[in-house]
Parts: C-alpha cells; sequence; structure tokens
C-alpha cells in the first residue's frame, strides 16, 4: 500500500485532493478523501470534479495493485458518472473501485463514492486503456 500511495504523492494532478490509499489488493481499491472548502461550489455542495477524480484515482490504484508497477501507464479513456445524492459542506468521503474485467489491452470497472456513514453520493462505470501491452 505504501508503494501505491507514493505513485499517488509524485504525481501532481493528486496532490491537491490529498487522497489516501486505504487499501488495495487484486482487483479494488479504497482511497479516503478528505472534504476541502475549496472544493465547494457557492451553494456550499461539494463539486462533482472532486468525485470523478476520486473515482478515476482510485480504480487507478486498484489497476496497479492487481497488474503491477508497469501499469501506472494506464489510462482512462471513458467514465460515466450518475450523481446519486449531494454532499452538503466539505465533508470528507470514501471512493471504492472494483476491476470488473481485465482483457489484453482494456479493463472494466466501477466504482462509488460514499460518505464516511456509508451513505452513496455517486456511482461511476469505466473503461481504461493498458498501455504496457
Amino acid at each position: 500500500m505504501h508503494k501505491l500511495q507514493a505513485v499517488l504523492d509524485r504525481s501532481p494532478f493528486a496532490q491537491h485532493y490529498g487522497f489516501r490509499v486505504e487499501s488495495a489488493d487484486s482487483n479494488a481499491s479504497t482511497i479516503f478523501c478528505p472534504g476541502k472548502a475549496d472544493a465547494l461550489r457557492p451553494d456550499g455542495i461539494m463539486c462533482g470534479p472532486v468525485f470523478m477524480a476520486a473515482a478515476d484515482v482510485a480504480m487507478w490504484m486498484a489497476i496497479i495493485a492487481t497488474l503491477g508497477p508497469e501499469a501506472e501507464s494506464t489510462i482512462t479513456v471513458e467514465m460515466k458518472t450518475n450523481f446519486v445524492s449531494a454532499l452538503v459542506g466539505a465533508h470528507d468521503f470514501r471512493c471504492i473501485a472494483s476491476i470488473l474485467k481485465s482483457g489484453k489491452r482494456l479493463l472494466f470497472g466501477t466504482a462509488e463514492c460514499r460518505t464516511i456513514d456509508g451513505r452513496l453520493l455517486t456511482h461511476h462505470t469505466m473503461t481504461y486503456f493498458r498501455r504496457d501491452t
């Protein structure tokens, strides 16, 4: 898990969010996402791009945990996001990602962002391209 966190820590795009890898194993990962006031819309609701970034990072961590460090170059080719309920205020949440299928070139997965007490916030379906093969 420390190796996965190191990947995040050296990725400039991810540093702003402060994501932390909580768990990762074959086909799944969970990241902790700290609530940040600078990610709130004027109405006090957490902005959508934060959830999309969390889903993307959680899936990326699941892919690296499953395929190894050479999978760091895997890229997102598609993401569909459903915003299920709003997160009002700068509250922490978690994102859990799972790989559904890993093919020779494409990987398919899902992710969910949930409040710390488990309320569903977003649901994502994603496709990634393996650049390492």
